[in-house]
């Protein structure tokens, strides 16, 4: 199975073509010289342009220039698009005067990144999830530009990149020459994006084994062997972490013909896809992996799943798909993209969204050019320029009709022309037709998705007998003509679908198409992103779970409650249910607790109890950090050293051997109190804490709780240090409260 290139598919109008077309005028909005700007700061060239703010210019600088590269090169290959190859010429070219200027065939935008790296190739290493040697994520950061020069070159034959990458390449060679396979697994605890793909994508294209052999070397042996050994050991891990490896694993895998890293792979994608994965194809809560048994904080979070993580779960079932021919990759492939990456970017006004809470009523935060530079505003320029990837694909001598979306195939080594007419999902049929030189005998495989009901396939008007089953083909074989019309029918059913737990939390789905209901627009807060830290993560008021809609009855009715206006448009009683996709600028409710009449008024007692505790300690909250995540520790600016992160008894944990510091903003002096909870036993001889570089005023101490007295300050520079090598105790969350909150 192959790909088609996607110079030979072009959209057609639609909801896709309009995606794309607002997503290139997002990215023509983006000032390429600000985009550079950290590189030529690194190499020590005149800048022709300030740097973005945000995360360009905090800790990450660069990292959307090479998402940039990847974003131009396959918007030029889909569209084509001449401002988007001059922009990708000029990119390129001011790249590779920096790695000439560099002289050893580095490139990069990371702060001080000449002495960071020097320190890696000596073998100072000191690394955590997200910070190597107190530097956030700089191998994520470097694979970007990667990945970008990689895109570059493949998909808009730009030589010029090819060689820069090629040159970045042996420079990485020398860095982690001197370092042993021990050292360098130490330097992948810290998340690294797909760096292990991309020198399997060197390989393939120098045909240098040097390149496969490094792949081989950087992947990360932590996820690797319990996935070989199919063990799920995912639960609390940062989620887009993972991705990005396991298809690294995948390619690996392809080209080394080994079955047990393939294997992993799938096993990976079975856990995260069935298990981990909620109705719109979306995982993770707070950025991690949430155990398979127990959604209940993704419900509550209002940092929901992550857009760069099905990003990256799109692209590692385009590959197992392509590598194993199996349609059920597919039927996953189409519900993320409908529901996640087409809901990711706002149809109009452009801006690309970071978390997509499940939480009933709340809402989403959108990106805007010149405020947000976070990594779903990298993936995201990338999500909407690839849409034809894979509508079709093709054998040797065969077609497979993949997605139904309005488009049209030029497959010119074959002389065939395939154009597909539909309005899906607002319609439910499809027409191909054939345009053909001369005729030819060829199979015709369309496919028979999961979620269709019945499927109805006509050859210029005559009906065809079928004996494909969901998720498989339906193959028409036969010599085709010139003008040939193929026509599909499909029959779609509505069904309620649960979350992964178990639990009675359910959300309604038409065909592929997860429905949801506008419920408010109050209190939008931050809803067009800021150029805050925190810009991409929604300021609004959480509004109590217990008052969210509810289906009450018994479980056979829940379905009769709702009553379909036309394809993809129902009424729940009040509400009025549409795509998710189409739903933007509101609040909205995609899950439905689902009760017996006779379990209601209980179960929303015990709701309204939990939610009143949980609403009043928020309300009380200035500022919180969650010790051991990623956002929260950089939002804070974490710096620390001999430090240790993880998470047990499904709660997250930083403890240290040295010291760990973070700043909070106390705004207006509102904080008087900070509230430090650990793990465990409170022992003082082992533990120093200052703020503002002053001892801290203990107000009181029990078993797992720290409670300190704030000095008058807007910033609070809190650090953590043990008086002993001993480590610390395990530190769970700090927050800055307006008031002692009683236990």
């Amino acid at each position: 199975m192959q790909p088609f290139a996607l110079q030979e598919v072009k959209l057609s109008k639609g909801i896709f073509k309009n995606a794309q077309e607002v997503d290139l005028k997002y990215i023509l909005s983006l000032n390429p010289d600000k985009l550079l700007a950290p590189y030529l700061i690194d190499a020590g060239l005149p800048l022709k342009a300030e740097r973005y703010g945000n995360w360009e210019s905090s800790g990450l600088d660069g990292h959307i220039g090479g998402h940039y590269l990847s974003a131009l090169a396959m918007m030029y290959a889909s569209t084509g698009n001449t401002e988007m190859k001059t922009r990708l010429q000029y990119m390129v070219g001011e790249l590779a005067s920096c790695q000439a200027k560099n002289g050893n065939g580095y490139v990069g935008g990371i702060p001080n990144g000449k002495v960071f790296w020097e320190r890696i190739h000596n073998g100072d290493i000191d690394g955590s999830s997200f910070g190597l040697n107190n530097t956030w994520v700089p191998l994520y950061n470097i694979h970007k530009l990667f990945a970008g020069l990689r895109d570059a070159y493949q998909f808009a034959d730009n030589q010029q990149a090819k060689q820069v990458l090629i040159g970045l390449g042996d420079w990485f060679a020398e860095l982690i020459k001197p370092l042993s396979d021990e050292q360098i697994q130490q330097v992948l605890r810290t998340e690294h994006g797909g760096m292990n793909e991309v020198f399997a994508d060197l390989f393939i294209i120098t045909k240098d084994k040097k390149y496969l052999d490094i792949a081989q070397k950087i992947s990360h042996r932590n996820l690797l062997n319990p996935l070989l050994a199919k063990q799920d050991k995912l639960t609390g891990l940062h989620a887009n972490t993972q991705i990005p490896k396991v298809i690294g694993f995948e390619k690996i895998a392809k080209l080394t013909n080994n079955a047990e890293w393939s294997d992993a792979a799938q096993y990976f994608w079975k856990n995260v896809s069935q298990t981990r994965s909620v109705a719109f194809g979306g995982n993770s809560v707070r950025e991690h992996f949430n155990p398979t048994n127990d959604f209940k904080k993704m419900l509550e979070s209002n940092q929901g799943p992550e857009t760069c993580n099905s990003f990256n779960m799109l692209r590692l079932s385009m590959a197992l798909f392509l590598d194993k021919n199996d349609v059920s990759y597919l039927d996953f492939y189409e519900r993320t993209l409908y529901n996640h990456i087409l809901s990711s970017q706002h149809p109009e006004k452009g801006g690309f969204v970071y978390f997509t809470p499940i939480r009933p009523n709340h809402y989403r935060v959108y990106s805007q050019p010149n405020t947000s530079m976070w990594c779903c505003v990298g993936s995201g320029i990338e999500n909407h320029t690839k849409y034809g990837e894979l509508i079709y694909s093709h054998s040797d001598t065969d077609i497979f009709v993949n997605l139904f979306i309005p488009s049209t195939l030029n497959w010119q080594e074959k002389g065939i022309q395939l154009s597909q007419n539909t309005d899906f999902p607002y319609k439910n049929n499809s027409e191909l037709v054939l345009k053909l030189a001369k005729p030819q005998t060829f199979s015709l495989n369309i496919r028979y998705p999961k979620w269709a009901e019945s499927v109805k396939v006509m050859v210029n008007g005559k009906d065809q007998t079928i004996n494909a089953k969901p998720s498989a083909y339906m193959s028409l074989s036969r010599n085709w003509k010139n003008g040939d019309k193929v026509s599909i029918e499909f029959e779609m059913k509505t069904h309620l679908e649960y979350l992964p737990d178990g639990s009675n939390w359910a959300a309604f789905v038409h065909g592929p198409i997860v429905l949801a209901a506008k419920t408010s627009t109050e209190d939008l807060k931050g809803l067009f992103a800021d150029d805050s830290r925190m810009g991409h993560e929604t300021k609004g008021k959480l509004f109590p779970i217990n008052k969210a809609f509810a289906l009450v009855d018994e479980s056979k009715n829940y379905l009769s409650k709702l009553k379909q206006i036309d394809n993809l448009n129902f009424t729940l009683d009040s509400l009025h249910l549409q795509p998710f996709f189409e739903l933007h600028d509101a609040r909205y409710q995609m899950y439905f607790q689902t009760l017996k009449t006779s379990e209601f008024e209980n179960q929303k007692a015990l709701q309204k109890q939990q939610e009143d505790a949980l609403l009043a300690l928020e309300a009380q909250t200035i500022d919180k950090i969650n010790c051991g995540e990623q956002q929260p520790e950089v939002d804070h600016q974490y710096k620390g050293e001999q430090s240790n992160s993880g998470y047990d008894d499904e709660k997250f944990w930083r403890n240290t051997r040295s010291y760990i510091s973070y700043q909070l903003q106390n705004k207006n002096n509102a904080g008087k109190y900070l509230e430090i909870s650990i793990l465990d036993d409170f022992k003082a001889e082992n533990l120093e804490i200052s703020i503002n570089g002053n001892a801290a005023e203990i107000f009181s101490t029990d078993d797992k709780n720290i409670r300190i007295k704030l000095p008058t300050s807007d910033n609070l520079l809190l650090k953590l240090s043990a008086k002993t090598k001993a480590p610390t105790p395990r530190f769970h969350q700090i927050r800055l409260l307006k008031q002692q909150i009683e236990k």
